[in-house]
């Protein structure tokens, strides 16, 4: 493909990787305990994307439970410690999307992660996935203090690829980002095929791809032309 200088910034959760089977594995290993069975996995894959202290208080609630601050912070440790045991058993690039970076690096983009999984287990996944070499910039949602939609992750993590806010692209496949690349002014492409409870359709991304094949033209359709 032509020469395309800029930097795409990829959510990682249901945007690159199909992490749902191990997220949802380490959710039923701490609800268990609690009496509460194993999540139905078509509903609770939409409560993916908000952290995993939400994910677990999102099971709990559809299942009628509440527990208090401090017992939270207990299954969202246990969560956590489960997880990165297994980070990798069953999590799998979505397809396509390995040549769509490939591609887009031969074009000469930088790529970058930005997610609001916590930054230590971004870097485990991908690199027991071996997809740590394509990206200039790796961040989580502890990474600055702050996590998407807040635009600060999504500026550092331009800033740290090298790249500039005016020739960015973010992409992802929920509303948190949408909102982040709306509150940092960068143009965003929506993934169909993700962790969202809302129509991928009608979230307001600038473009809606349901294949990675289709990303290439995705991006250089939002980005300026260069002067």
């Amino acid at each position: 493909m032509t020469r395309l200088p800029a930097t795409i910034v990829f959510d990682l959760d249901g945007t690159l990787v199909d992490t749902a089977p191990d997220l949802l594995n380490a959710l039923d290993a701490v609800i268990a305990p609690l009496g509460i069975a194993p999540v139905d996995r078509e509903v609770a894959r939409n409560f993916i994307g908000g952290g995993a202290r939400l994910l677990v208080r999102r099971a709990l609630e559809s299942e009628g439970q509440t527990v208090d601050a401090a017992r939270l912070e207990e299954l969202n440790s246990a969560f956590l410690a489960h997880y990165a045991a297994h980070i990798a058993e069953d999590s799998r690039p979505f397809p396509g999307m390995v040549d769509a970076l490939e591609r887009l690096s031969a074009g000469g983009a930088r790529l970058a992660v930005c997610t609001n999984k916590l930054e230590h287990l971004a870097r485990q996944l991908l690199d027991a996935l071996d997809l740590t070499r394509h990206f200039a910039a790796i961040t989580g949602g502890d990474t600055h203090g702050v996590s998407k939609p807040d635009p600060l992750p999504l500026n550092a993590t331009i800033a740290a690829a090298g790249g500039t806010l005016s020739r960015s692209v973010m992409v992802g496949d929920s509303l948190t980002d949408i909102r982040v690349a709306r509150a940092a002014g960068t143009p965003v492409v929506a993934v169909s095929f993700g962790y969202t409870e809302i129509p991928p359709a009608e979230m307001g991304a600038d473009r809606l791809i349901h294949d990675f094949s289709e990303l290439d033209a995705a991006v250089k359709a939002l980005l300026p032309a260069e002067g």
